[in-house]
């Protein structure tokens, strides 16, 4: 039997933002999906977002893994220079930057390419587990062991240390993974994980239809105090 993909998007301003910086892409029928989220309290985050996902958009995928992988880290570096050039010109060099996490499918063949605080998570068999390390100070402190797990996660912060447009040299993280028939994953922006507990999302995950589940953590969002942008695409294997 032959595989193919459901996904569906909900993006959101939430209750305190007048503009939504946030941007995604679906594209099941290549295995592409992403999640941008422009840099809040700097200059045209929205046109950041907008950026990445327009030039995901147009990235030609061959279906060859290596090579797609390519490509999508070619198109996102060029958006990184398009940023900083726009940056110098329009924005009298104030900083104009996105996160991004995406995702590529090929097969049982997973890879996870990101820079920031958007997150991937994959659910399976009822468990959830992050994908992705946020790139914050927090987390950079972990990796290097300067601070333990139980400070790390007691910690909060909003400061990002990579993103696209951030910095001269965009360096993104790249993780492969296996797939699974009845893995359901998540991409999302901060504005979604800062709103609802680890099980919360979990447990809305096990849900047997797609839309719904995607309906309904926007709207446990918006119940709360929805103090950012809030963005999400799932995508779950079905079999035909």
């Amino acid at each position: 039997m032959n595989a193919c993909w459901k996904s569906v998007e909900q993006t959101h301003p939430g209750k305190r933002r007048k503009c939504n910086e946030d941007a995604v892409l679906c594209r099941p029928a290549d295995g592409l999906w992403a999640v941008a989220d422009g840099m809040g309290g700097h200059q045209a985050g929205d046109v950041a977002s907008r950026a990445i996902a327009d030039a995901l958009r147009r990235v030609p995928l061959s279906g060859d893994l290596s090579r797609d992988v390519d490509r999508i880290e070619d198109a996102l570096i060029s958006v990184n220079d398009e940023l900083r050039l726009h940056a110098r010109t329009q924005c009298q060099g104030g900083t104009v930057g996105s996160t991004v996490v995406a995702l590529l499918v090929r097969g049982d063949v997973g890879v996870a390419l990101w820079a920031g605080d958007s997150r991937l998570y994959r659910l399976r068999r009822g468990r959830l587990e992050q994908v992705t390390r946020d790139h914050n100070p927090i987390c950079d402190l972990l990796e290097s062991g300067a601070v333990s797990e139980a400070e790390a996660l007691a910690a909060d912060t909003n400061i990002i240390t990579r993103a696209v447009g951030g910095q001269a040299d965009l360096n993104l993280d790249v993780v492969i993974f296996d797939v699974a028939s009845e893995d359901t994953f998540l991409l999302c922006s901060d504005g979604l994980y800062r709103e609802l507990e680890f099980l919360d999302l979990q447990t809305q995950l096990a849900g047997k239809i797609l839309d719904e589940v995607a309906v309904s953590l926007l709207d446990k969002c918006l119940a709360g105090p929805a103090r950012d942008n809030v963005s999400l695409v799932l995508a779950r294997q079905a079999r035909l």
